[in-house]
C-alpha cells in the first residue's frame, strides 16, 4: 500500500499561498508571494533534501501543477530537485480538458478522492504532495493523508489560502521528527495516530456556577 505524504510551507497563522515568489499565486489580491525566501538556510535545504531522498511520485493539484510545469522542466537536470521532479510520475487532480504537457503527467479527473484511494492500494513509491491547497482539502476530508511534513515559518500573513480549513476529518497526530532552522523555521513530521482522545481537568462534581455556565452555553447554541 502506498502512503500519501503532504508537504507544506505555512506561516504561523496557517497560510500556504505563494511561498516561492511574488507571481506564484496572486489569487484574492495576495501580495506577499515569496515570503519563505528570506528564511532559507542550510538546515531547511537538508530537511527538503531528506524529503526527496526516498522514492516518490508527485500528487498535485492543477494550480500547483501549472506552476511547476512552467518552471522545473526548464531548469535542467543539473538541479537535483529538477532532475527528480522531471523523472517521477506526476498525478494531477484536474477538471481541465487541456493536455498535461510535462512529461510523465497523468490526469486524475472525476472523483479525485476515489482515484487517490485507488492509487494508495496499488504498488509504487510514496505519493508526495507539494502545495496543492484545494487537493489537500479533499484528501483530508476523506482521511487519505498518512503523513504531514510541515515547515512553519515565523511570520503572520493575515489572509490567503490556508492549509487547515473547515471540513477535514478529525484525528490525532504523532510527532515523529522535528528540527529548527537558524532562521526560526520549525520543521516537523507528523503521522496519523488514530482517533482523538479527550479528558477533563475539571472536578467530578461541578459547582453551581459551572452548571449555570453550561446551561447558558446550551441556550447560546
Amino acid at each position: 500500500m502506498r502512503k500519501v505524504v503532504a508537504a507544506a510551507f505555512v506561516s504561523l497563522d496557517g497560510v500556504m499561498q505563494a511561498p516561492g515568489g511574488p507571481q506564484e499565486d496572486t489569487t484574492g489580491g495576495f501580495k506577499y508571494g515569496g515570503w519563505l525566501v528570506p528564511y532559507s538556510d542550510e538546515r531547511i535545504r537538508e530537511f527538503i533534501d531528506g524529503m526527496f531522498s526516498t522514492p516518490f511520485d508527485l500528487l498535485l493539484g492543477h494550480t500547483t501543477y501549472e506552476i511547476f510545469a512552467a518552471y522545473w522542466p526548464f531548469i535542467g537536470d543539473e538541479s537535483p530537485i529538477a532532475a527528480r521532479f522531471n523523472r517521477v510520475t506526476k498525478y494531477v487532480a484536474t477538471s481541465s480538458p487541456e493536455p498535461l504537457t510535462w512529461a510523465k503527467s497523468i490526469a486524475l479527473s472525476g472523483d479525485v478522492a476515489a482515484e487517490v484511494a485507488r492509487l494508495k492500494q496499488g504498488a509504487g513509491p510514496r505519493l508526495l504532495t507539494q502545495g496543492s491547497g484545494r487537493l489537500l482539502q479533499t484528501l483530508m476530508a476523506h482521511d487519505l493523508i498518512d503523513e504531514f511534513r510541515i515547515l512553519t515559518f515565523p511570520l503572520m500573513l493575515g489572509r490567503g489560502k490556508r492549509l487547515f480549513r473547515d471540513g477535514i476529518q478529525p484525528g490525532a497526530l504523532k510527532l515523529t521528527e522535528t528540527a529548527i532552522s537558524t532562521t526560526g523555521v520549525v520543521m516537523s513530521v507528523y503521522e496519523r495516530a488514530g482517533e482523538i482522545r479527550t479528558g477533563s481537568f475539571g472536578p467530578d462534581s461541578p459547582s453551581e456556577a459551572e452548571i449555570a455556565r453550561r446551561e447558558r452555553m446550551k441556550r447560546q447554541g
